[in-house]
């Protein structure tokens, strides 16, 4: 009733020639008022009206003069994610101003993966009635979420929060974020009565914020001498002394641009004459367009901060002031800012630094919750509304200790749900279920589907020996892993035997193919090195040979009888004698082992010897295996074959790949394969474990009760319970001796080319220096031939020179001699120099007595 009175009050008002319209206070008058002005190009300035849907294309002359809900939900958002709460419960006034702007925070909260699990609407009637407020609290309470945001006027909020406190919904465990309206009414007609601040104890509000400035301070003094400090003055109120500012600079503006304030009949108004409004009376203003122009170009600063308007007609820089309702009054435990969100430090200072939004940088001060406690509720409990949580779990037929169903009934037992079962005892409240059988109970079902079913709402969690995979992460949500349990291959195995050419298994052919390849290369190297001064490296061509084979070979035991004379073949035999020493004891360990150790062989060592080959492969029934070996790995479906239990696995693999229904291999999780070699030792793994995942339960996405079961599994972990559970279902090893995986023990090439890499570098330098003395030495002894045209041009006889050069006796013992020579000559140029100092000092001696 009273919107209506507001509504016609404001078009009887414009009868009479109107420029711009301040006001009103109402979104739902706002929304009628806003039709008329467009029609008679009339600005509308509001300074309370925050319905996000005025912003819109279809009331263009509506001009907010505060800021929009559409900030204020942004902010209660970024709040209910920083304290990390998934659900809202929204109670909203139900007109244009609640609807809207619960709208708006259902988009807000879905950006940052959180949601409203259950909103309802208050009539805007006042005649609604406590008993109706208990009716709608009573369903609140209810309900799984305890994080409540109330959106109403304060009359009805104040209500609500009476009945809160009447039934215990203002206690421990519940937190309550009322809008604006809660903190405009404080500041309006503090102090309340200690009645009424005790209904609302550790509500949270927020409040348009204000920068403090000298003009704000001389104003509210001001207003409390013009008041008797009987009103206080609330943010709206210095909006609505702004908007006043603001229209008379865009008028003033407006008239100094040359304007003409001028008026013409509407022809549709001109037929509506009679009744109470004279529509007749409405005149089109014609510059209105031109004044509204002027108005959203204004940049001015006022009371509330800057007055400046962005490209959607918003006001720049929205902020908020986070509330907290403490005794009787309340506090500010932060900001909010549209710039870089939560942060205890003042916006406008926040606006000369870069924006940052992470979430290391959100910050507020320590907040009292309802239940007068600092520590930050839960936000969410388990509905006590008589709805058990439906449960699916999957009926297997084989590996039946992980989760068999008891037969004649809907109970299930194993491994999987003993975990499941402590895992909801440790919770701190209550959780009813049921178990609900997934599968036909001839074949294990297909656990992608049971997971499918839980996003359709059939099942509310999934229980089971479900692999975490990416797939499913994307659906669902899963709790922390109880088993770690990757794929891995299996594959038959055979023992070898010590035969006559045992000794060469140690090495691979490729290992002793480079090994004697690098023998004859070094044997080279140093006959080239020693060939000009050491005569056991020279003589008949054959000779020379049979000396580069032996003394190759003969380094493989340190017993070569050639001594090397030069530097550059001494430092090229020390690298290879350590080369070769590695290669000594390597092959000794490995042989070792494989004359004193019993050794298992496998034709298959892993997953890549599978992918090259196109032998079949098995895998379980209703596992992901098939989807990753076929879509990850790219294995041809026809390879793979589907087999149903530990018997079916050890059949195939008997059976081989050559005969229809064998397989060369199985691929599965570790913990059915554990569990399958525990019984049937002529299987073993080969190879690593391909992939890294685990096993856990699976719940909606942004289900607090995964987070609490997570939680739960790891203090059974902790406490060691996990184990005692795996212990009792699991461990029923019968050939554990032989449980280690085949590996081959033969050595690669690849364990050691970091050695021959460093050998052959010996090599290539010691040659480069080689050559380079050469033929230094060849430019020396024949410098005419270097400068010669004739000579130059003669290529031939240079290489031959160079051949002959190089295959040249060098005379060492010349060489010896010459020095033997040059050291006689100095010492004798010493022993001189000595006689002549000793001769002068006796001199000086007999001059000085």
């Amino acid at each position: 009733m009273l919107s209506n009175y507001c509504v016609l009050a404001a078009l009887r008002f414009m009868e009479i020639d109107t420029v711009a319209i301040i006001g009103p206070q109402s979104s739902v008058v706002a929304h009628i008022i806003s039709h008329v002005v467009n029609e008679l190009r009339v600005p509308l300035l509001s300074f309370a009206a925050t319905d996000p849907t005025l912003n819109s294309l279809q009331f263009p002359f509506f001009v907010r003069t505060t800021q929009s809900d559409l900030y204020q939900m942004a902010a209660i958002a970024e709040l209910v994610d920083y304290y990390g709460w998934k659900q809202v419960t929204a109670i909203f006034i139900d007109d244009d101003y609640g609807r809207n702007g619960i709208a708006a925070l259902s988009d807000k909260l879905a950006e940052r993966r959180c949601k409203i699990s259950y909103k309802v609407g208050i009539p805007p009637d006042t005649d609604f009635s406590q008993g109706d407020i208990m009716d709608i609290l009573v369903k609140v309470a209810l309900m799984e979420s305890r994080v409540v945001v109330l959106h109403v006027n304060p009359n009805l909020g104040f209500r609500t929060f009476s009945v809160a406190k009447y039934l215990g919904m203002m206690g421990n465990g519940y937190v309550w974020i009322a809008t604006d309206w809660l903190s405009s009414y404080l500041d309006s007609f503090s102090p309340l009565s200690s009645e009424t601040m005790n209904t609302m104890q550790g509500v949270l509000t927020l409040r348009h914020y204000t920068p403090d400035s000298d003009r704000k301070k001389s104003f509210f003094s001001r207003w409390s001498k013009m008041t008797g400090g009987s009103l206080g003055l609330n943010a709206y109120g210095l909006y609505a002394y702004d908007s006043v500012w603001l229209v008379a600079h865009a008028i003033d503006a407006f008239l100094d641009q040359g304007g003409v304030i001028s008026f013409s009949k509407d022809p549709r108004l001109i037929s509506a004459e009679g009744g109470e409004l004279h529509l007749d009376a409405m005149n089109i203003f014609d510059s209105g367009t031109f004044l509204l122009k002027n108005i959203l170009k204004s940049d001015l600063i006022g009371l509330t901060g800057p007055l400046k308007f962005d490209s959607d007609r918003s006001l720049i820089l929205p902020a908020y002031d986070i509330i907290n309702v403490i005794g009787t009054g309340y506090r500010r435990i932060g900001y909010w800012s549209n710039y870089s969100g939560l942060s205890t430090v003042p916006p406008e200072t926040l606006y000369m630094r870069p924006p940052n939004r992470s979430s290391a940088n959100q910050h507020l001060y320590s907040v009292i919750w309802p239940g007068d406690t600092v520590l930050k509720p839960r936000g969410w409990v388990f509905p006590n509304n008589g709805k058990q949580l439906r449960v699916g779990v999957p009926i297997r037929v084989s590996f039946k200790e992980f989760v068999t169903r008891v037969p004649g009934t809907d109970m299930f037992k194993g491994f999987c749900v003993d975990v499941f079962t402590a895992a909801v005892s440790l919770l701190p409240y209550a959780v009813p279920y049921q178990f609900i059988p997934f599968g036909n109970g001839k074949e294990n079902p297909s656990y992608t589907e049971l997971v499918n079913l839980i996003t359709t709402g059939f099942f509310d969690a999934a229980i089971g020996d479900i692999a975490i995979v990416t797939n499913r992460t994307k659906i669902v949500d899963f709790t922390q892993p109880y088993v770690a349990s990757g794929l891995v291959v299996v594959a038959p195995f055979r023992k070898l035997k010590s035969g006559s050419w045992s000794f060469l298994r140690p090495f691979s052919p490729l290992m002793w193919t480079v090994t004697g390849c690098f023998f004859i290369v070094i044997g080279t190297v140093v006959w080239i090195l020693e060939h000009r001064i050491n005569d056991e490296f020279r003589g008949p061509p054959k000779r020379q040979i049979i000396t580069v084979l032996w003394f190759s070979l003969s380094t493989l035991f340190f017993s070569h009888r050639e001594n090397t004379l030069s530097t550059l073949g001494r430092f090229v035999l020390l690298i290879w004698l350590f080369v070769v020493l590695i290669i000594n004891s390597s092959y000794t360990a490995s042989l070792t082992s494989i004359l004193t150790v019993q050794q298992l062989f496998s034709p298959i060592s892993g997953i890549e010897s599978l992918k090259e080959g196109d032998e079949p492969i098995g895998y379980q029934v209703g596992s992901f295996v098939e989807h990753y070996l076929s879509e990850e790995l790219g294995i041809s479906k026809s390879r793979l074959v589907a087999l149903g239990s530990p018997e079916a696995y050890a059949k195939a693999l008997k059976i081989g790949p050559k005969k229809k229904g064998g397989v060369a291999a199985v691929v599965d999780e570790l913990a059915y394969v554990e569990h399958f070699l525990s019984s049937q030792c002529t299987y073993r793994i080969v190879g690593q474990e391909f992939t890294k995942s685990g096993w856990g339960f699976a719940f909606p996405r942004d289900s607090p009760l995964a987070v609490d079961m997570s939680t739960a599994i790891l203090a059974l972990s902790e406490s060691g319970d996990l184990q005692r559970i795996h212990d009792k279902w699991l461990m029923h090893s019968s050939c554990s001796s032989d449980t280690t995986e085949l590996e081959s023990n033969r050595l690669e090439l690849k364990s050691f080319w970091g050695l021959f890499l460093i050998c052959g570098l010996a090599c290539f330098l010691a040659l480069c220096i080689y050559f380079l003395q050469i033929i230094r030495q060849l430019n020396r002894d024949d410098p005419t031939e270097c400068t010669s045209p004739v000579q130059g041009s003669s290529h031939s006889g240079r290489i031959h020179r160079l051949l002959s050069l190089m295959d040249e006796k060098k005379d060492m013992s010349r060489q010896k001699n010459k020095r033997k020579v040059e050291r006689s000559f100095s010492e004798s140029d010493k022993d001189a120099e000595l006689g002549r100092n000793t001769k002068r000092k006796g001199m000086e001696i007999n001059s000085s007595s």
